[in-house]
């Protein structure tokens, strides 16, 4: 039974969501020493052989997209997020469909990685979300 109020949920502060994406950085790097790490030191070993970058790079990008594709999709939070009592919905409130968590978590590379502009957005945008969110018809909320 979908709850009706999600719409009305207050978003989380802003320094919910950097906290939660700072313990979330944390939590990447037993996923990344997994998925990425652990293949290509056994690649090297096995053939003697090193990946090029940018395949190593897209590697990252599937691994990655792969993690939090699953989870928002399944839930709609990671473990930050659940600690961090943070959901993402769609901007109605209804759950996410593989369009929105694909354009998102597309959008949420350049957003962080334009020295964090699309972070920054949240301080001026009138329900304080990221520039991907908005752009995703996505939104955190408050749990």
């Amino acid at each position: 039974m979908p709850d009706e109020t999600i719409a009305v949920v207050a978003p989380p502060s802003i320094r919910r969501r950097l906290a939660g994406m700072l313990y979330e950085s944390f939590l990447l790097l037993g996923v990344l020493s997994i998925a990425f790490v652990l293949p290509h030191l056994l690649i090297g070993m096995i053939w003697k052989a090193a990946v090029p970058g940018p395949l190593l790079w897209l590697h990252i990008f599937i691994v990655l997209l792969a993690y939090f594709g699953w989870l928002w999709r399944r839930s709609g939070q990671t473990l930050a997020m659940q600690t961090w009592k943070i959901k993402l919905v769609a901007a109605n409130g209804a759950p996410l469909t593989n369009g929105q968590i694909l354009l998102r978590y597309s959008l949420a590379w350049p957003s962080l990685l334009a020295g964090g502009v699309g972070i920054f957005w949240a301080l001026v945008d009138p329900d304080r979300q990221f520039l991907h969110d908005r752009l995703a018809g996505t939104r955190l909320i408050r749990l």
